[in-house]
């Protein structure tokens, strides 16, 4: 017994060392109203495309003198553009009940709209709001919808201090963009 669990003793040692600020949060978008007459069934939408300092897992926060820094210890559970895209996709699910997925399109046929989503900015600001901002491009493959380019400017509010609340302020700012798109197609 004695020779089993000796080689575990460095292992658990090292586990016992770990810091302790090593919580991951999840991206989501918040419920919200539904949209009627939408004439997509269907919606591809593109990976999500952000800036290199809200691509990485640190989850950033303005500081004083406009500086960006990372929350220390916090970290999105997922890949942010991945995250963001597959909350965004599911906001316009649950508002549109059009069948709404992210790239590569799942079906044979192919999908009425495709969404491009271009984050300029992200990022938890000191007045106590959250910023989302950048440009989304509805296109039409199939020539079924109207094909244009829309920007939004998104400020969430953030009840709440540290990452969870940040990460909710993350929810309702893209909850705020699935309704901005589906009101715009």
């Amino acid at each position: 017994m004695k020779n089993i669990l000796l080689p575990m003793l460095p292992i658990a040692l090292l586990a016992a060392c770990a810091p302790a600020n090593d919580a991951r949060y999840l991206i989501t978008s918040a419920p919200g109203e539904k949209v009627a007459n939408l004439r997509s069934r269907t919606i591809e939408v593109r990976l999500i495309s952000l800036p290199s300092y809200a691509a990485a897992s640190d989850i950033v926060a303005e500081g004083e003198g406009g500086a960006l820094f990372a929350l220390g210890g916090a970290q999105w559970a997922d890949d942010p553009a991945r995250g963001m895209t597959a909350a965004l996709a599911r906001g316009l699910n649950e508002r549109t009940g059009a069948a709404a997925a992210v790239e590569p399109w799942p079906l044979n046929s192919g999908p009425d709209a495709r969404l491009d989503v271009r984050v300029d900015q992200v990022y938890a600001r000191t007045d106590g709001t959250f910023a989302l901002t950048g440009q989304f491009a509805v296109s039409s493959p199939e020539g079924t919808v109207r094909e244009f380019v829309k920007r939004f400017d998104i400020q969430a509010p953030i009840s709440g201090t540290g990452p969870s609340a940040t990460a909710e302020a993350l929810s309702l700012a893209l909850a705020e963009l699935a309704r901005q798109v589906s009101q715009a197609m």
